[in-house]
């Protein structure tokens, strides 16, 4: 597996060296909209230490985040009068991965309402 790279777009924006409309923040997380959302109130939650992704990443690392999808994902719930969640974690591009940093994908849900398309 390659290496993590510490000058992915999510490492910059944890740096303060890009943007980002933050929802939460705590010492182990960060939880911010995502530039190309796939609907209404799509959040990213990251770890604030290096991992590429599931595989690499420590079990601390995933607790942590968990925990803050939890949180985010209750908060979103009632912020977007959601009627449910979807989470995405992808991994290695041949999973669907395109920024190597762990990121969990939250993104509120309305029955009969289709997400958007991925985009990059």
């Amino acid at each position: 597996m390659p290496s993590y790279d510490a000058n992915n777009i999510f490492a910059r924006i944890l740096r303060g060296e890009l943007p980002a409309h933050k929802v939460y923040e705590d010492d182990e997380t960060l939880a911010f909209m995502d530039i190309m959302p796939r609907c209404e109130g799509h959040t990213l939650v990251v770890p604030k230490t290096p991992a590429r992704n599931v595989l690499d990443a420590n079990a601390a690392q995933l607790l942590a985040c968990m925990k803050t999808v939890q949180k985010v994902s209750q908060a979103i719930m009632k912020a977007f009068n959601a009627d449910g969640i979807t989470l995405q974690q992808f991994n290695e591009p041949a999973g669907g991965q395109v920024v190597f940093h762990l990121h969990f994908h939250v993104l509120p849900r309305r029955e009969g309402v289709t997400l958007g398309p991925p985009t990059s």
